[in-house]
């Protein structure tokens, strides 16, 4: 039997080999292999674990090798993998007549002073690797057990303290595999099915129907759910911004079983995967704080641990008051949100994380927040207006497909904006339409049309001759760049989905070209 622990660093991670040699010499552990603290400090650890486990720890001298020996190893998720070790080396040299399992092992834990195992991050992403090296028998924490029998193929030893641990390398009978793999036709707890499409079940204290007067703002976040575009919302303070773009997660579809693995993957290594979670199926939502670095936002630190950007993989990032977050964070996100993904370098190694997420951004129109008001008055100069603005700069306000003036109820006046803006849907309701759209979409071309290419714009954003003619016309009254015109092709694509139709109508264009033009930015 070879046992294995796991290395995090990044997005990858590297299997660890552990070996135990005993040998003659006063009695004494020695770790080697690039170890950092908390692994040194193991050796008391596990020292304490296997005799207060009624175990006796070896009185010849120990040599603990971690390999690859370059790699540097941290944290305490290998002390149960050193406590199994050297057991089982102590157990071959008595020549014990009780046999090992020949299986390759991947093991992870941290020890108590008790033997008792406690839980450790990264279990899904160790896991996941072990199982692309072939290892297919994993002993990990009892509280990790979920997530790692989530790996398929896997079969895991759930692990309460030191003693059932060294009980399960000698029996193969004790691993156990996941039942019930929860299909494409199948609806897990929690989960309703809207026209074959799946949703989580619907928060009724987040629902669309308590949100009022914000008609053309919940219609460009159903757009936006079904598509995958991203979102800016811009208006005075406390018309209704944020409290409609906090329920955004409400219409997203669940994530799809293989849409899951890198999102478990992920929350597993940054450590905030909740207990008892196993596969995450509801698309993530982060929505972090305005004094957010660059790296809390991209990700980075020794291990090139995630950062928001990844945490909302296949998910929502939303950026409250973003015109208050710092110049060079919005501007990073410019490149993620073309890559889909983002690579990070640290003293000599580096790491590629995927960052496939949909952006929401909420601000106000100008400092004070009262720039537009027909009620109020603005007491911002010009200049401190334009500077309010550049902090988005024109190459990421491009890559935003939908724009949104939202207007306080006292400069409403009860008027309406658009055809659309005169009635309220509950967030059932407006799951329907998703639904419709979404699954169009992926029969038609297996991804959300926000993410066509510009060949695949051209093959399936087919336009009505009217609907050509109508946008042509707009090209030239508001001089769109290329993006912007790809822009509204994809969100017209996607209002046409909603609806069904297998070619882009004229209202369809129009209702993108509304939703695209900056007027009151």
């Amino acid at each position: 039997m070879q046992i294995f622990s796991f290395s995090p660093f990044g997005y990858e991670g590297s299997l660890v080999t552990v070996e135990v040699d005993l040998r003659r010499g006063i009695p004494a552990v020695d770790i080697v292999g690039l170890a950092d603290g908390a692994v040194k400090e193991s050796r008391e650890r596990m020292r304490s674990a296997i005799r207060n486990s009624g175990f006796e720890f070896p009185l010849e001298r120990v040599l603990i090798s971690l390999s690859p020996a370059d790699l540097r190893k941290e944290g305490a998720g290998f002390d149960l993998a050193v406590a199994l070790g050297v057991l089982s080396a102590a157990e071959s040299n008595r020549k014990s007549e009780t046999e090992i399992i020949s299986e390759n092992v991947l093991v992870m834990g941290e020890l108590e002073l008790s033997g008792k195992v406690r839980s450790v991050r990264g279990v899904h992403a160790a896991v996941s690797t072990a199982r692309a090296g072939g290892i297919l028998y994993c002993i990990v924490p009892k509280a990790n057990a979920d997530e790692a029998r989530e790996v398929d193929g896997v079969k895991v030893f759930a692990a309460e303290n030191l003693e059932d641990a060294f009980a399960a390398i000698h029996d193969l009978k004790v691993f156990t595999s996941r039942k019930g793999l929860n299909g494409k036709d199948n609806v897990p707890d929690g989960f309703v099915m809207v026209d074959d499409v799946l949703f989580a079940k619907a928060d009724e204290c987040f629902d669309f129907s308590l949100v009022k007067n914000q008609a053309s703002l919940t219609r460009a976040l159903q757009i936006a759910a079904c598509g995958g575009h991203n979102v800016l919302a811009f208006g005075p303070p406390g018309c209704g911004k944020t409290l409609c773009m906090q329920r955004f997660g409400e219409l997203l579809p669940a994530l799809t079983v293989e849409e899951s693995y890198p999102v478990t993957r992920i929350h597993s290594l940054s450590g905030i995967l909740s207990k008892g979670d196993s596969l995450i199926r509801r698309a993530p939502f982060r929505m972090p704080h305005q004094t957010a670095s660059i790296e809390g936002i991209c990700g980075g630190g020794i291990n090139c641990r995630p950062g928001e950007i990844s945490l909302a993989h296949n998910g929502v990032l939303f950026l409250d008051e973003a015109c208050e977050f710092r110049t060079s964070v919005l501007q990073m996100l410019r490149v993620p949100l073309e890559s889909k993904s983002i690579t990070l370098s640290r003293a000599g190694r580096s790491t590629t994380y995927p960052a496939n997420f949909q952006l929401l951004m909420a601000t106000n129109p100008c400092p004070c927040g009262n720039y537009g008001s027909r009620s109020k008055i603005c007491l911002c100069s010009a200049r401190s207006i334009e500077m309010y603005w550049n902090k988005f700069s024109g190459p990421l306000l491009d890559r935003i497909d939908i724009r949104v003036k939202v207007e306080s109820r006292e400069d409403s006046d009860g008027e309406t904006e658009n055809s659309h803006n005169n009635f309220s849907l509950s967030t059932e309701e407006l799951r329907k339409k998703i639904a419709v759209g979404r699954k169009k979409m992926l029969v038609r071309q297996g991804v959300k049309n926000a993410s066509l290419r510009p060949d695949e714009i051209l093959k399936y954003c087919i336009l009505e001759k009217e609907a050509d003619a109508f946008l042509k016309k707009q090209i030239e009254i508001y001089d769109f760049s290329p993006r912007a015109v790809s822009s509204i092709l994809k969100t017209s694509r996607t209002i046409s989905d909603m609806d069904n139709l297998t070619f882009i109508n004229i209202d369809a264009v129009k209702e993108a070209v509304d939703f695209r033009k900056t007027s009151g930015m």
